[in-house]
């Protein structure tokens, strides 16, 4: 009579059949619940994939207008950013504009890690291991058509994480404007004071370049001196490794290996 029932029942009904507490049976009910979840989580994450990549196009776009003074609660931030801000792409080593890709679809992050695309710094002082050859570069113009701010992206190491921002600087390239991080992973309540508002309220109207025109801003304990005063950034209290990577990430930059070359031009107007 068991094997006639079995027989009707078939393997499917064998196995319902079969005692909850069977080790055989727990085995197969936990690896097909964790395949059935697998493909849930896959299909809603290529499912959500392009909102994200949106977001954090539209999270990007929001820093460029904050740290430039444009961006209010509530604004529209693409039709913003599209009738404000003016994307160009600079090649480091000329310190000139370059047409070689599209400003609206080049990703910066993705070339440095292309050894067609990057090379390695000479003197690697921000620690971020290769660098592109194009950078990408927001210009903010008057109603006359010149330049009335300068926003460059920046990025280097603190202590624990790569931290990626901008600094806005105003017509003259040397006098800061704004300067922010949008992705850093520092210390909670230290490193990540980065985020500040406070602090973040140091920087406008400091300088960039001393007289010799060489990097001057130092992010540095202490009060600073009469001679020093229009450089000094104070550090973060008890956050001494990502206040120094915050004061290498901006020598490096401002400086030679960076955006200088491509300030001076614009000076010059050589761009």
């Amino acid at each position: 009579m068991p094997e006639a029932t079995d027989k009707k029942l078939g393997p499917w009904g064998r196995f319902l059949a079969t005692p909850a507490d069977n080790p055989v049976k727990t085995v197969i009910v936990a690896v097909a619940l964790c395949l059935f979840c697998s493909m849930i989580v896959s299909a809603a994450a290529v499912a959500l994939r392009p909102v994200q990549a949106e977001n954090k196009v539209l999270d990007k776009r929001r820093n460029i207008l904050e740290v430039a003074g444009l961006y209010q609660p509530g604004v529209n931030i693409n039709k913003t950013f599209n009738e404000k801000i003016e994307a160009r792409l600079v090649d480091i080593e000329t310190g000139k504009f370059s047409d070689a890709a599209d400003p609206a679809t080049y990703d910066q992050r993705s070339a440095a890690k292309d050894p067609a695309q990057s090379i390695k710094p000479a003197e690697d002082i921000a620690g971020i291991g290769r660098q592109a050859k194009l950078a990408s570069v927001y210009l903010i113009r008057d109603d006359a058509g010149a330049i009335d701010k300068i926003i460059l992206p920046v990025h280097g190491y603190g202590l624990w994480s790569t931290m990626y921002g901008f600094v806005a600087l105003k017509a003259d390239g040397n006098e800061v404007a704004g300067f922010q991080f949008y992705e850093q992973g520092e210390t909670p309540g230290l490193g990540a004071e980065v985020d500040n508002p406070r602090w973040k309220a140091l920087w406008p109207g400091k300088k960039i370049y001393g007289d010799d025109g060489s990097v001057k801003i130092s992010v540095a304990k202490g009060a600073p001196t009469a001679a020093t005063a229009d450089y000094h950034i104070d550090s973060l209290a008890g956050a001494t490794l990502t206040s120094r990577g915050v004061d290498n990430l901006i020598h490096f930059w401002m400086g030679d290996q960076g955006f200088k070359r491509f300030l001076d031009n614009l000076k010059e107007g050589t761009v």
